[in-house]
């Protein structure tokens, strides 16, 4: 039986041919809930063009259009396979609830997850089908550890770090982990599922033990999900599909046909959009192709951010800033570079984590007005980490003799073709301290406090968004949405003022605020990032599951 029938329909005598006799429009649509949901599409025409997935705003401004169709009765959201994590996960959930305050919302999940299970949260119904894949195990983290392995083939490694916790090259220079980073990351979890409880227990309106007891004792049929509370009803999707129904695409002429509400006045003021994603380099943004921890994806160069933090600012029309972090951090100069940037703003900046915005992640968004993050979100991680491989035991093996010749001994401290001698290290060590010294007295005036609390709360910790806003390292819970808000409050703007992402100026030089450092040698891996001396870097393996 269809969880549509029997619903009013509008009547005319020029309806579709493919349409029951008399409607004129279709009373509920169906929208596809898939991919990874990035804040925004590429910047490239022919990119755009032939990417299929929706970003994060589109697909809200989607569900905000549908809100207001007087015509439409309700939305079936079809899930396929989500890639987000966590916390784009809520964001989807939050504008699938305002969507439901206004229309009847079905979310059809055939994966239940974690993750596919809080986005769906938002709607009014769940429904998945006989056979729904059930994987909803728990939450937990695995990083493997390649200590061993360069050790067996001659590859040492340098791990010079501030402090105990601070775990970014461990995995390289280990063997196992430590029970610090155990600490940590087992607190992450517990912050991460605490909260993940909390918010499906309000939204299935079930008590939150019987959420937790989902995972201690795991469902494994879609029945069971429903004699449980995950889910509302069993039944496939062509139970849930009749005549009636369209795709958002089919019904884009009865959406664009409403007239367009007038055009803000050019006075009114605007907030701008600034992203830092991937890990922080100095130079421009770039992409790195290979699929390699602390080296693949997205890196967020300095001079590009700094560029488009100062379009931002030169712009008259904008009145506040909004500065969107989703990064495990990198460079320290590069991280201090955009911090600079905007704590010098006379505009209001207000900064928004990501799914993780962790050491340089955090540094640049200290001087920030206001901070907001999701309960998932990683972040902390107020440390400094530094470090080489060393490669004279492969050397060595392979017949490889790198022949020195130097002025001074340290000339040429940070060669693989040995260990730091204790001179150097020596040296290492005294760059970090100052570097650690230099994070804590950031945060500490941004956030308002002594810099000895600041110290207790980092020493490289990572937290959840949930703890550091217990900790005061955030203000306040929330997402983009929630920071323009902040900054239209800040600017003195009315909600829904106009955004726009910012993008470095085109044309021209970008200003080069620092030398790459040259005439090192690093095997090929890890010489991306790691030709930045001094690193303000996160764990990136972080990903829940």
């Amino acid at each position: 039986m269809s969880v549509f029938k029997n619903l009013p329909f509008s009547r005319s005598d020029d309806a579709p041919a493919d349409l029951p006799k008399g409607v004129t429009r279709p009373t509920w649509v169906v929208v596809d809930v898939a991919g990874e949901y990035k804040l925004r599409g590429s910047g490239h025409p022919v990119q755009q063009l032939l990417s299929r997935e929706d970003t994060l705003a589109a697909f809200e401004a989607k569900l905000e259009k549908l809100g207001n169709a007087p015509w439409l009765h309700g939305v079936l959201l079809r899930f396929g396979e989500l890639t987000c994590g966590l916390v784009r996960a809520r964001a989807l959930a939050r504008a699938i609830a305002r969507l439901n305050e206004h229309k009847r919302t079905v979310a059809f999940v055939p994966h239940l997850n974690a993750t596919t299970l809080l986005a769906a949260s938002g709607a009014r119904e769940i429904t998945s089908p006989e056979s729904a894949e059930v994987m909803l195990q728990g939450f937990a983290m695995e990083t493997t550890y390649l200590g061993a392995f360069l050790k067996k083939h001659g590859v040492a490694f340098e791990n010079v770090r501030i402090r105990e916790f601070k775990a970014a090259l461990t995995r390289f220079s280990d063997e196992g982990m430590d029970a610090h980073n155990r600490e940590q990351l087992s607190a992450l979890l517990a912050g991460t599922e605490a909260a993940w409880v909390e918010e499906l227990a309000r939204a299935r309106r079930v008590p939150e033990d019987t959420v937790r007891g989902w995972l201690t004792d795991p469902v494994t049929s879609a029945d069971g999900a429903r004699a449980r509370g995950l889910i509302d009803r069993v039944a496939y999707e062509d139970e849930l599909v009749t005549p009636a129904v369209r795709t958002f695409a089919q019904t884009a002429q009865y959406l664009t046909a409403k007239p367009q509400a007038p055009r803000r006045a050019k006075g009114d003021g605007r907030v701008a959009v600034v992203s830092v994603e991937g890990s922080i380099v100095t130079g421009r943004s770039r992409n790195n192709p290979l699929p390699i921890p602390l080296v693949g994806g997205a890196m967020a160069g300095s001079d590009t951010v700094v560029a488009a933090l100062r379009r931002a600012k030169a712009d008259k029309a904008t009145r506040a800033i909004v500065l969107y972090v989703d990064s495990p951090g990198g460079s320290a100069l590069a991280s201090d570079l955009i911090w600079r940037e905007v704590q010098t703003s006379e505009k209001p900046v207000v900064a928004v984590m990501g799914a993780v915005a962790a050491s340089g992640g955090y540094y640049v968004v200290a001087g920030a007005q206001r901070i907001l993050a999701s309960p998932y979100t990683i972040t902390g991680s107020i440390g400094v980490v530094t470090g080489k491989p060393v490669l004279e035991a492969f050397n060595a093996r392979h017949g490889l003799n790198p022949e020195r010749v130097a002025r001074q001994e340290h000339a040429l401290m940070y060669s693989s073709s040995r260990p730091f001698s204790e001179g150097e290290l020596a040296l290492v060590e005294r760059s970090i301290e100052e570097v650690y010294a230099r994070f804590t007295a950031r945060v500490a005036a941004g956030r308002k406090l002594s810099v000895a609390r600041v110290d207790e709360l980092g020493r490289g910790r990572i937290w959840s968004g949930q703890d550091a806003l217990t900790h005061g390292l955030i203000d306040e819970l929330g997402d983009l949405r929630a920071g323009v808000e902040r900054a239209c409050e800040l600017a003195g703007l009315p909600y829904g003022s106009a955004v726009w992402h910012v993008d470095a100026p085109r044309g021209g030089k970008l200003p080069e605020f620092a030398r790459e450092a040259a005439g090192v040698t690093f095997t090929p891996v890890l010489a991306e990032l790691f030709r930045e001396r001094t690193l303000l870097l996160s764990p990136h393996v972080v990903r829940v599951q």
